[in-house]
């Protein structure tokens, strides 16, 4: 299977995770999202690329630093 076989348009992935399109928009621009692919004017999500994203994200404790955070 290609690794571009599974891909998530903005809309897909919003109703997914119960948000806004605007909500990923804003995740995008801020560079706090999963990563994407464009393809000419659209956004796509490899659903490999999000699985990932919200493992990195999976937290013990709301003390536990993010993985863009250093530690202090």
């Amino acid at each position: 299977m290609s690794q571009f076989s599974r891909l998530l348009t903005t809309k897909a992935l919003a109703d997914r995770w119960g948000v806004s399109n605007r909500s990923l928009e804003g995740r995008r621009l801020r560079g706090e999202g999963p990563p994407f692919v464009k393809i000419g004017a659209s956004v796509r999500y490899r659903l490999e690329d999000v699985e990932a994203w919200l493992v990195a994200q999976t937290r013990q404790s709301t003390s536990d630093q993010g993985p863009d955070q250093d530690a202090a």
